[in-house]
């Protein structure tokens, strides 16, 4: 049972992937803690990720 999920989950994905885009014409802007804009490049792979805390 546990590789019939794992099997249709990767190709779900692989078929998802298949679909998308392969280039970014928009930059990616977001907001930081401090609401500045932050700009992330789209002529080359760039990482982020998000660290949000509950007060």
């Amino acid at each position: 049972m546990k590789q019939k999920l794992l099997f249709l989950l990767l190709i779900s994905v692989i078929l998802l992937t298949a679909c998308g885009q392969t280039k970014l014409e928009e930059q990616i802007t977001l907001l930081d803690q401090s609401e500045n804009e932050v700009t992330f490049p789209t002529e080359k792979p760039a990482l982020f990720f998000f660290i949000t805390t509950y007060t």
